[in-house]
């Protein structure tokens, strides 16, 4: 027996998990639809969860350029979800925070993306134990 995977059954089973998060329930999709923003959008709201960002930090958390941080904290601010502010340790340097309504939203964002798709929750209790123990496999580094 071979230590090497099937790469035809890798193909089929990463197929089917994309099929299952990206197209049967595109939560991406909801989440825009939701709060009437770009998913991109919802993105950026989701990592000031965590706290206020410089928009440079912003701009490498998003893997995204300055200009495009910018036009999108415009946006997020007028919709008033964010508020920029003058850093205290570098006058240069702006500081993004939600507001209110901003963490309200991007709190929702994370409950819909967070719920699990219907086929899941009709897994066969077995079925959804072996499954839970192969993606816990998957996440832990080996």
């Amino acid at each position: 027996m071979s230590d090497t995977p099937d790469q035809e059954a890798v193909a089929r089973v990463w197929s089917a998990m994309y099929d299952l998060v990206l197209r049967q329930e595109d939560r991406r999709k909801e989440v825009a639809e939701t709060l009437g923003v770009s998913f991109f959008r919802v993105k950026a709201l989701r990592r000031l969860l965590a706290g206020p960002k410089t928009m440079r930090e912003l701009t490498a958390d998003l893997s995204t350029d300055k200009p495009y941080t910018t036009l999108m904290v415009d946006d997020l601010e007028q919709r008033g979800y964010v508020t920029r502010s003058v850093s205290p340790d570098d006058r240069r340097s702006k500081i993004v925070t939600l507001t209110p309504a901003g963490t309200a939203a991007a709190e929702a964002a994370e409950r819909i993306l967070a719920r699990p798709p219907r086929s899941m929750l009709a897994l066969d209790p077995g079925d959804l134990a072996t499954l839970d123990r192969i993606m816990t496999s998957l996440r832990t580094p080996s």
